[in-house]
């Protein structure tokens, strides 16, 4: 007779809310969550993370918003979303049922936005968490703000004023120190950083001399950017005192367990669900294999096993 296995603990902590797995769906890739119902093994997931919900409608940006270039994905969708209101009224009904939690991101072009979004957010009840999201490559603004460590320090700290819920703050890539402004954003009072968002990119119709998105570039997300990605986690993680959710590129579990490895807390799934949107429970099947498999039986022990930048020779 098999002897029953010592239970894993695959449970983490992102500031005050608890997670039941390290796995986390990535905002624009999962809908708001509940349309996939049916489809997805929710206790596989430790938080869906919403569509960038604004504070007023969006339309997005012109189609064609999507390109497939053969081992990546570039988007240029827009935040389209129905708005604060509608969210609220149509949609959270809906997502509470959802056998997870969630996490609300949110998008605005100004502070004054970003911050009338956080108080309405805050009175809700059913909400547990945020994601101020810094990082979406496909709005007009002149700069994205986590670009700026001034300006994500400036934000983040009048942002976490105004509520006492968890307050992750996703960082784009496309920053000459992403190390600074992940740190910037700790000092801010955020509770976590989520990070990479996509990389800015383009592709062009060489028979019209067009490019193929109606926006003209977009951002690439899928698996040609891990290898970036993971640098840029492993690299903002050290030396951070606040949880890491790290993701970009991820596709399996091997994928997953290299940026635990490389000191993120918590992984985020996001082009993948696009093709494969029950693919955390096998990712989260293949975490709890490799912990049987080293005898690990806390995830969070596999936190920060791969050296930090200097500890080597």
């Amino acid at each position: 007779m098999a002897r029953n296995r010592e239970p894993l603990n695959l449970g983490v902590n992102i500031g005050k809310l608890q997670l039941a797995s390290p796995i986390v769906c990535a905002s624009g890739t999962f809908g708001f969550g509940e349309e996939l119902t049916g489809l997805v093994d929710f206790s596989s997931i430790g938080a869906v993370t919403t569509k960038t919900v604004t504070l007023q409608p969006k339309a997005g940006n012109a189609p064609p918003r999507i390109f497939d270039s053969g081992c990546g994905v570039i988007n240029s969708v827009g935040l389209e979303n129905p708005g604060l209101e509608s969210f609220l009224n149509d949609t959270l009904p809906k997502i509470k049922k959802l056998n997870t939690k969630f996490i609300v991101s949110i998008g605005a072009d100004t502070a004054e936005e970003y911050a009338e979004i956080v108080k309405k957010l805050d009175d809700v009840k059913d909400v547990e968490a945020l994601e101020a999201n810094l990082s979406c490559p496909n709005i007009k603004n002149k700069k994205i703000v986590s670009q700026d460590k001034e300006a994500t320090y400036q934000l983040i700290q009048s942002l976490t004023s105004l509520t006492a819920k968890p307050l992750i703050v996703k960082i784009t890539p496309e920053t000459v120190d992403i190390v600074g402004v992940a740190r910037a954003a700790a000092s801010g009072g955020a509770d976590a950083v989520s990070l990479v968002n996509t990389f800015f990119a383009m592709a062009i119709d060489i028979e019209t001399a067009r490019p193929y998105l109606g926006n003209i570039y977009g951002g690439y997300s899928g698996p040609a950017i891990k290898p970036m990605s993971l640098y840029r986690v492993w690299r903002a993680a050290a030396g951070l005192e606040i949880p890491v959710i790290g993701g970009g590129g991820i596709v399996n579990a091997a994928d997953a367990i290299e940026f635990i490895l490389a000191g993120a807390t918590a992984v985020s799934l996001g082009t993948v669900n696009l093709v494969y949107p029950n693919k955390a429970k096998d990712i989260l099947g293949g975490i709890k294999d490799y912990m049987v498999k080293k005898k690990i039986k806390d995830v969070r022990e596999l936190k920060e096993k791969v050296p930090s930048e200097g500890s080597v020779g």
